[in-house]
């Protein structure tokens, strides 16, 4: 399992979520809501937890 921390726009870290979801070889376990990083409103975080998916190939 693995824990990643996206930091950007709203957009671009949507943009990579749906990256990440589509790939067969992840699972996306976790994703949590949009935090507001401190000194600033145009960029946020996200924390995704990720694992590997249940295929015969992984």
């Amino acid at each position: 399992m693995l824990k990643i921390r996206l930091m950007g726009t709203k957009n671009d870290i949507k943009w990579f979520v749906k990256i990440i979801q589509r790939c067969p070889k992840v699972e996306t376990r976790e994703v949590s809501e949009f935090y507001r990083n401190k000194g600033t409103d145009r960029y946020y975080r996200v924390y995704v937890e990720i694992g590997k998916a249940n295929t015969k190939n992984s």
